[in-house]
């Protein structure tokens, strides 16, 4: 037999035995295969393989636990999106509004395309594209409007108040997101971090923890040097463990933030806090928190109080602990989000909560003694819409948001944008209320009590002394 033969017949011989081999490891796989095969040529209707796969991996991973999923590629270009904090859109935040069944602009974010176009807070998107959004879904559309830079998408929108739609044509640019705002926009588009009816209060909202959280953070610090803190994690439902780690630094100069645990128990890393603190400690600070505030908002919290560096007031938080790594798959196409650890905070607590789990168990981030502040839906969905009328304070028509509510997604609480649309009312108000609204930063319970915590920790705003003449020159 000549020796090319031979040869060909050693390697065939070594390729089986691998692949029985790696078939022995899982032996579900052959299984599976031919699961997909019956299916596609035996289902009532047809069926191709990659759906096929799709669901099986999403059935997989679903039946691990609510923070575990498959991300297709289709879907991984978005995380990753979230992940980056920006994306090829136009620049407007929407949400979808039940009674219309379309997209309404919440607010077109300043100096983008869209705001230089004219989009105005309160707009109905009627169609994207020529194609009719009540016909969509809102990742639809939402994906509609998104994409390459430099493109142009057509938009037939219908301002409020008025009868007729109208068109405009629209370029797509990078939109950087945002992750640290403040009371209100200023005039120039930019955030005044300083509360309106209370300037010696420096008011800053987090609403997720991305790549640009810290960095934004700390240049807020350095040029600001707040006199008293609110740090507002209220609806922000997680993102990044090193985002979260990194805001504790800027706030804590010793002691540990965060420990990282794997399977039994075992250790896998602790952060301590790297003493660069950009807060002087002797600065009052107070966080608030809600129900919706999950995963890093309680990495956080838990941390500063855990270390009596803040007052935690609000209501007990959601009770993520766990970590998710993403995997990459398929060449980098996809990936897998697996939970591969837990975190425990500075006292040696899992804030997990578990799916038995009472309300008299350890779980979550409670508010300090005396500051929980509870709130119906009704006032919390009252002090969103009110925030999202100070959010588009300044768009080019000088009017107000008009949406519909939305809450964080719980089962999405590890996702830097964790929002999920609950359209359940309709955010329009009398022009009397939105005034009302705009002129009083303090009818919000959860802030107005931190407000009064941190005037009782601050010292007397300087002045005359108490009965003393005026001077005269």
């Amino acid at each position: 037999m000549p020796m090319r033969n031979m040869i060909a017949i050693f390697l065939a011989i070594g390729l089986s035995l691998m692949c029985y081999t790696k078939a022995g490891h899982n032996r579900y796989g052959a299984d599976i295969s031919q699961a997909m095969d019956l299916i596609a040529f035996n289902y009532l209707e047809d069926v191709d393989y990659r759906g096929l796969y799709e669901d099986a991996m999403r059935g997989m991973t679903t039946g691990l636990d609510p923070y575990s999923s498959y991300i297709s590629p289709a879907d991984f270009v978005r995380f990753q999106e979230d992940i980056d904090q920006e994306f090829g859109g136009i620049g407007i935040l929407v949400e979808f509004n039940r009674e219309s069944n379309r997209l309404v602009v919440m607010s077109p974010m300043f100096d983008t395309p869209a705001s230089r176009a004219g989009v105005r807070a309160g707009d109905t998107i009627i169609a994207i594209d020529g194609r009719d959004t009540s016909a969509v879904s809102f990742r639809e559309a939402v994906d509609l409007i998104r994409g390459k830079p430099g493109s142009i998408v057509k938009l037939t929108i219908l301002h409020a108040g008025e009868q007729t739609p109208i068109e405009v044509e629209i370029p797509r640019a990078i939109i950087p997101i945002e992750s640290v705002l403040g009371d209100q926009r200023r005039p120039d588009g930019g955030w005044d971090f300083h509360l309106r009816d209370n300037p010696r209060i420096t008011y800053v909202r987090l609403i997720n923890f991305g790549e640009n959280t810290v960095r934004e953070l700390s240049q807020l610090l350095q040029t600001t040097k707040p006199q008293a803190l609110i740090l507002d994690l209220r609806d922000n439902a997680g993102g990044l463990l090193d985002a979260a780690v990194g805001t504790c630094d800027a706030f804590l100069r010793e002691g540990t933030i965060v420990t990282i645990r794997g399977r039994d128990g075992e250790v896998q890393r602790k952060f301590e806090a790297d003493g660069g603190a950009l807060l002087d400690e002797h600065v009052p600070m107070a966080v608030l928190v809600n129900h919706f505030s999950a995963s890093a908002s309680e990495i956080v919290a838990a941390c500063l109080q855990d270390h009596q560096r803040a007052k935690i007031i609000g209501q007990r938080t959601w009770g993520k602990g766990t970590v998710q790594q993403v995997i990459r798959i398929e060449g980098g196409r996809a990936a897998l989000k697996l939970t591969t650890a837990s975190y425990w905070r500075p006292n040696n607590h899992n804030i997990h909560r578990l799916s038995d789990a009472t309300d008299e168990d350890e779980w979550g981030v409670r508010p300090d003694p005396d500051f929980a502040v509870e709130l119906t839906d009704e006032q919390a969905n009252e002090v969103r819409q009110h925030r999202r009328r100070l959010d588009g304070s300044t768009t080019s028509n000088g009017e107000h948001p008009t949406t519909p509510d939305d809450k964080p997604s719980p089962d999405e609480a590890d996702k830097p944008d964790a929002k999920a649309a609950d359209p359940d009312t309709d955010g329009a108000q009398t022009e009397e209320r939105q005034n009302d609204d705009a002129t009083d930063s303090l009818g919000d319970p959860q802030l107005r009590r931190a407000v009064e915590y941190l005037q009782q920790r601050l010292e007397p705003a300087p002045g005359p002394a108490p009965n003393s003449a005026p001077s005269s020159s």
